[in-house]
């Protein structure tokens, strides 16, 4: 019985000593490097849980809804409605006037390409002259029938829905200008059509195209045709988007193009998307 006390004893002496020893251990661990086994370390699992939140946490952040503040829809309407508007008026304006095709390189009606061989030819016979007469009233039947988009366009901007708007706004450079090209491209053609032709007489372009392909024919032996009407309204169009497109991307991008307090608060909305 003794002996079992005795031998009881010296092993809660030994566990007591060993407990004595560890806190020796731990205590010169912390002095010598301020890390305290004491405290339990973070798993792995921990580390990768809160690695997860905190992705979860920049995606949710990511794909959170554009902020249009406090814009309401009929502001982005009539935004959109009133830089479209803009587009119009200032580029069938620019175009209008004597050389807004002719002299606006962006926009300039170029001979038709199957025809282009005719203005090489013409000019290696000393006919250069008669080309450049061609280009011209090419260019000048355009400024005078381009007035006649206005209204076409006019009708489409008024009929934008908002949620035409809402997309148009939040979309790139010229995506008003693609709203309005869907919208008015076959309207125009048909529009353009009849007015380019009697503008082409007008200005007689198509007695000047006449003889012009008359002496190509002559010279060469061949028959070369095409339709200037078609041609012509085509590019017509073209070069109303192009102008329209322009105004879109300054409203934009420039700040100081935004020359109304709509313009200001709608695109300035846009800025921060």
């Amino acid at each position: 019985m003794r002996k079992n006390i005795l031998l009881a004893a010296g092993l809660l002496f030994s566990i007591s000593s060993q407990a004595q020893l560890l806190d020796i251990i731990k205590s010169a661990v912390k002095d010598k490097t301020g890390v305290d086994l004491s405290t339990p370390t973070k798993t792995n699992n921990t580390t990768a849980s809160t690695s997860t939140t905190t992705s979860t946490s920049t995606t949710s952040a990511n794909t959170s809804p554009i902020n249009l503040g406090s814009l309401t829809s009929t502001q982005i309407s009539s935004g959109l409605k009133e830089a479209l508007s803009m587009g119009v008026t200032d580029g069938v304006k620019k175009l209008a006037l004597t050389d807004g095709f002719l002299k606006n390189e962006a926009v300039k009606i170029l001979m038709p390409e199957k025809l282009r061989k005719i203005d090489t030819t013409l000019r290696s016979i000393g006919m250069g002259s008669l080309a450049d007469e061609g280009v011209k009233l090419l260019n000048r039947a355009a400024e005078d029938a381009v007035t006649e988009a206005a209204p076409i366009f006019t009708k489409a901007i008024t009929s934008m829905t908002i949620t035409d708007a809402k997309n148009i706004l939040l979309g790139s450079d010229n995506a008003a200008t693609n709203y309005l090209q869907t919208k008015t491209q076959s309207q125009l053609f048909t529009a353009f059509q009849p007015k380019v032709k009697a503008s082409l007489g007008k200005v007689g372009a198509d007695t000047v195209w006449k003889n012009l392909i008359s002496k190509y024919n002559t010279f060469t032996g061949q028959s070369v045709t095409t339709d200037l009407n078609e041609y012509v309204t085509t590019e017509t169009i073209n070069g109303v988007f192009k102008m329209v497109a322009d105004k879109e991307s300054g409203i934009r991008n420039t700040p100081a193009m935004r020359t109304t307090s709509i313009l200001q608060k709608v695109f300035g909305a846009q800025d921060k998307k």
